[in-house]
C-alpha cells in the first residue's frame, strides 16, 4: 500500500535543552515534546514513587502476611513476553525476600485461554495455594477471582490492562489504569507494575526489620531491571519518561555484562552484541524468541530461561526458544500467504476497495500466531485487522491490531454494547486486543467490524504515514551522528527512533534474500553516494512498480551503522520509498 512521508513539527523550545546536546538530537527531542535536560536524566532516583498506586499498601500487607506465615503463594502469569518477565520478577523478588512456599502457573493458551480463569483458580487450589498473585492479567478475571475467593484463597491482582465496567472482587488490585488510580504514568507494562509492588514490599519489610531478623541479605531489585526492560519493550507500551528510566537502566546492566543468564543466552542465539544492546535488540530479537514459547508450546520454557542463574541451563532453554521461533516463522509465513490470497479475492470482489476493517479466518490457522498475522496485514494495508483461529466448542479466537487514531478495545466495546449477543469475551489496549466469538457469528461480526471502523474513520484517510524528523544536512550524514543516535535512546513506542527523509537518485539496486533490496543512493545536491537497505520491500507491489519506472524517489530512512566482518560503514535503513512531490 502507498505510504506518505509527513515531517514532524517542533513542539517544544529547543533552546531550553542543554547546549552540549548535538543539534540533530536537540531537534529530535524538541519534536518529542521534551523541554528540559531533566527529562533526559534516567537515574533510578527519578522514578515516580510507588505510593500513589491505589491498593499498593493493601497488596504489601497481603504479601508480608503470606511471607511471614510461610503461606503458599502462586503467581499466575500470561503467556506473552510481558507475562513471562512479570512472572520472573515476582518469583525472583519474592524468593529473595524470604518466600518459602512459592510457585507459578501460566495458563496453556490452547486449553484454558487468557488470565485467571475458574479452571486455573481450581488448579492453584489443588496445588495448595493460599494467595494468588496475578501478573499482567486479572483486571477482567471476574469469574476466576470469584472462584478463587469461594475456594478460600486470597487474590492480589497486578495488571496494566484497561478495566471493564466491573472490577473483580480481589483482596487488592494494583493497576495504574484503574479509572480511579492517581498514579501519573499509565504506560507501565505488567512487568513494571509488579516491579513497583516489589519495591513497596521491600521497603515495608526493611522498615519492620524483617531482613535483619531473618538474616536475609537486603535484595537489590535493580539487579533485575534487565528483565523489566525486556518486558516493557516487548509489550510495546509507550516509553514515557518513567518507562525510559526502567528501560535505560536495564540496558545499562545488559551492556555491562550484568544481565541474567537467560537474557544473555537469548541475545547470543539471536547473534546480537550484548555490549552494544539497544531497545531494538529486545523488541525484535529477544522478545520474539521468548514469545515463541507461549505462541506454540508452554511459556514455562521462557520463564525458566529467565529464572535460572546457570548459564548452561539458560543456553539450553534459549536453544529450545530459538527452535520454537523458527517454527513460528514457518507457520506465520504459510498463514500470511493464505491471508494474502484471501485479501486478493476481497480486492477483486469489492471493485478495488479493501474493507475499512479486515477480518480473516481459516480453520487451519494456529491460535498462537494470529496476532503476528494481524500485525503484518495491518502494516501492509493500513487497516485495523483481526485474525481468527479455531478453538474448541465451536468458538474462534481473534487477535486484533489497530492503526493510529483508532482505539481498538473501545471499538470492540461499542460493537458489544450494540450487539450484546455477538462477542463472548474481549479485552485489551488502544492498539491491540483479544476477543472470542462463536464461529457461526463470524460473518456477521466481520460486517459489523468493517461498518464500525468505517464510521469511526469517517473523513480520515486510510494511508500509511511515516513521520520524519526532517532532512539531514550533508555534514550530518556521518558515522558520528549515526552512533550518537543509536546511543541516545531508549527509543520505542511513543518515543520513536529518529527517521529522516530526503530525495535520492537510485544508482544501483539488487534483490537479496528474495524480498529485501540493497541500494546505492546518490544525494542530488552533494552527489555523494550512500549504501542503503530496504527490508521486505519486494512484498509491496506499489514500491516495486515505482522502482521499475523511476530512477529517483523520496526515501524515509534511519541513519545506521552496518557491521560486517569487523568493518563498519554508514548505511541508510530505508523505512519507505515514495513518489517525489510534483
Amino acid at each position: 500500500m502507498a505510504r506518505r512521508i509527513v515531517r514532524r513539527s517542533v513542539i517544544s523550545d529547543i533552546n531550553q535543552l542543554d547546549t552540549s546536546i548535538h543539534p540533530v538530537l536537540k531537534r529530535i527531542y524538541s519534536q518529542r515534546s521534551l523541554h528540559t535536560p531533566e527529562e533526559l536524566d534516567y537515574r533510578l532516583d527519578r522514578l515516580i514513587p510507588y505510593h500513589s498506586l491505589t491498593d499498593i499498601q493493601i497488596a504489601v500487607e497481603l504479601l508480608t502476611d503470606a511471607i511471614s506465615q510461610q503461606k503458599s503463594i502462586f503467581v499466575v502469569g500470561d503467556f506473552d513476553a510481558d507475562g513471562a518477565t512479570s512472572t520472573a520478577i515476582a518469583v525472583r523478588a519474592l524468593r529473595a525476600m524470604g518466600a518459602v512456599q512459592l510457585g507459578y502457573l501460566v495458563p496453556d493458551r490452547f486449553r484454558y485461554g487468557y488470565g485467571l480463569t475458574p479452571e486455573i483458580s481450581r488448579i492453584a487450589h489443588e496445588r495448595g495455594a493460599e494467595l494468588i498473585v496475578t501478573v499482567d492479567n486479572g483486571i477482567s478475571s471476574l469469574e476466576g477471582v470469584r472462584t478463587a475467593r469461594e475456594l478460600g484463597m486470597m487474590v492480589l491482582v497486578t495488571d496494566h490492562h484497561l478495566q471493564g465496567e466491573t472490577l473483580p472482587d480481589a483482596n487488592a488490585i494494583v493497576n495504574p489504569n484503574k479509572r480511579s488510580d492517581p498514579f501519573p504514568s499509565k504506560a507501565l507494562a505488567g512487568v513494571g507494575v509488579i516491579f513497583y509492588v516489589m519495591l513497596a514490599l521491600r521497603a515495608t519489610l526493611r522498615e519492620r526489620g524483617w531482613f535483619e531478623k531473618n538474616r536475609i541479605e537486603l535484595p537489590n531489585l535493580a539487579q533485575w531491571l534487565d528483565i523489566v526492560a525486556l518486558g516493557t519493550v516487548a509489550d510495546v507500551v509507550p516509553l514515557d519518561g518513567n518507562n525510559r528510566i526502567l528501560v535505560d537502566q536495564g540496558l545499562r546492566r545488559i551492556r555491562a555484562g550484568k544481565s541474567c543468564p537467560g537474557i544473555r543466552a537469548l541475545l547470543d542465539v539471536a547473534q546480537r552484541n550484548e555490549s552494544k544492546a539497544v531497545a531494538d535488540d529486545l523488541a525484535f530479537y529477544v522478545g520474539p524468541r521468548l514469545n515463541a514459547a507461549g505462541r506454540l508450546e508452554d511459556m514455562s520454557i521462557g520463564i525458566e530461561c529467565l529464572l535460572t542463574d546457570d548459564l548452561v541451563t539458560a543456553r539450553h532453554h534459549a536453544a529450545q526458544l530459538q527452535q520454537l521461533n523458527q517454527e513460528r516463522r514457518e507457520i506465520e509465513q504459510q498463514m500470511r500467504d493464505e491471508a494474502m490470497q484471501d485479501l486478493s479475492a476481497i480486492h477483486l470482489r469489492e471493485n478495488g476497495e479493501i474493507p475499512a476493517g479486515i477480518c480473516l479466518f481459516d480453520e487451519s490457522w494456529h491460535q498462537g500466531v494470529v496476532g503476528i498475522l494481524a500485525s503484518r496485514v495491518k502494516e501492509k494495508y493500513h487497516r485495523p485487522t483481526i485474525a481468527f483461529a479455531p478453538t474448541d466448542n465451536d468458538e474462534i479466537k481473534g487477535s486484533a491490531r489497530s492503526i493510529e487514531g483508532l482505539h481498538i478495545r473501545d471499538l470492540l466495546d461499542k460493537i458489544a454494547t450494540r450487539h450484546p449477543d455477538i462477542l463472548n469475551k474481549f479485552g485489551g489496549h488502544a492498539m491491540a486486543a483479544g476477543l472470542s466469538l462463536k464461529k457461526t457469528h463470524y460473518a456477521r461480526f466481520s460486517e459489523l467490524f468493517a461498518q464500525t471502523v468505517s464510521a469511526e474513520m469517517a473523513h480520515r484517510e486510510f494511508e500509511g504515514i511515516i513521520e520524519s524528523d526532517g532532512e539531514l544536512l550533508a555534514n550530518e550524514m556521518n558515522m558520528t551522528v549515526a552512533a550518537l543516535l543509536r546511543e541516545a535512546g531508549p527509543w520505542g513506542q511513543g518515543f520513536p527512533q529518529p527517521i529522516f527523509d530526503g530525495r535520492f537518485a537510485i544508482e544501483e539496486q539488487r534483490i537479496i534474500g528474495e524480498k529485501h533490496l540493497k541500494l546505492k543512493l546518490k544525494h542530488p545536491q552533494t552527489a555523494r553516494s550512500y549504501d542503503a537497505i530496504a527490508f521486505n520491500v519486494m512484498e509491496d507491489e506499489d514500491v516495486v512498480a515505482l522502482l521499475e519506472k523511476k530512477n529517483e524517489a523520496q526515501f524515509a530512512y534511519k541513519l545506521d551503522i552496518n557491521e560486517f566482518r569487523g568493518r563498519k560503514s554508514l548505511q541508510l535503513q530505508v523505512e519507505a520509498i515514495c513518489e517525489l512531490d510534483s
